[in-house]
This record gives structure tokens, sequence and C-alpha cells, in this order.
């Protein structure tokens, strides 16, 4: 299995801006580059998508993407208190025998 390749932010922009020039093809410019076309055009939607945060790097996710999780994780965490409170009142309120 060969290790994953990694790229850094400004490899990413450089690309981009070669395959965008339209000097060359998305082809030409990944075989030059040495990246798969898959990839190059991956590159190429996120970085039209939103070109400050196109490529945020390890670990870094925008704003919004860390509030949702965030959001998400506390609902999760709130509904298995819910659950667990559900089983102890139905527990509790059940007569003695």
């Amino acid at each position: 299995m060969k290790p994953r390749r990694t790229y850094t932010k400004e490899f990413k922009v450089e690309a981009v801006r070669l395959a965008l020039q339209g000097d060359r093809s998305q082809g030409e410019v990944s075989r030059e580059l040495g990246i798969p076309t898959s990839c190059l055009a991956r590159w190429i939607q996120k970085y039209r998508d939103d070109e400050q945060s196109a490529f945020p790097g390890k670990g870094r996710i925008r704003g919004d993407a860390e509030e949702l999780r965030r959001l998400e994780r506390e609902l999760r965490r709130v509904q298995e208190e819910r659950d667990i409170l559900k089983k102890a009142l139905a527990i509790f309120s059940k007569e003695p025998r």
C-alpha cells in the first residue's frame, strides 16, 4: 500500500492557477505536476466554491463547520441524558410488589 501523498496549500493554489489560466488543459497540468486529474478537478471545485478557505490544512475547519460540529456533539449528549432520565423515570414510577 502506497503512503498517502499530501500537498501544501501553496502547491494546490498554484496547480489550480495553472489549470485555470487556459493555456493548458487540466489533463496536461495534472500530468506535468504528477497528480491525478480527478484530484486537480476537486481542487478547482473547492477553489471556485470559496477561494479564501479552499485548502485549510490539517485539523483546521471553517468557523461555521466547527460550530455545527460542536452543536451536533452537544445534541448527542443531551439526547443520551434524556434517554437515561426516561429509563430512570420508568424504573422509579413502577409500584413495588
